[in-house]
């Protein structure tokens, strides 16, 4: 939740849709639904040679919900004929991507993809800005 924090933070000192809140709460609950997938069938006391889990399926129900999620971030403005909120969906769908690979223990790379990730949203806006 502190790594969607910071992407959450970028967003909303950019005055985005989607900001602080939303990104902790999309990386913890994409982190919990994952953590949970992987212990739900011992934990009621199943036998796990008759039932067997995909953790694929769990990964693709946290990126569909997500998606839906992000989609409301999508405005399109027909006077400007532009399309606003795209990054901020995509920073979205990211973020729950960073909480389903902390509930994998992949540390390293969740923090290594969100230096990245800051990286691209601040220093790509300073590159628009200067080719501006």
């Amino acid at each position: 939740m502190f790594l969607g924090g910071l992407i959450g933070f970028e967003r909303e000192a950019a005055d985005k849709p989607a900001g602080l809140r939303t990104h902790m709460l999309v990386a913890g609950s994409a982190a919990l639904l994952t953590g949970l997938g992987r212990v739900l069938i011992p934990e009621m006391g199943l036998d796990e040679s008759l039932i067997r889990t995909d953790p694929i399926r769990m990964i693709e129900a946290v990126v569909t919900g997500v998606s839906f999620l992000g989609a409301g971030t999508i405005i399109r403005n027909r006077g400007e004929n532009q399309v606003e909120g795209l990054t901020t969906a995509a920073t979205l769908l990211l973020t729950s991507a960073l909480g389903i690979s902390i509930a994998l223990q992949q540390i390293v790379l969740t923090i290594g993809v969100s230096v990245i990730v800051l990286v691209i949203l601040r220093g790509v806006k300073f590159l628009e800005k200067a080719a501006k």
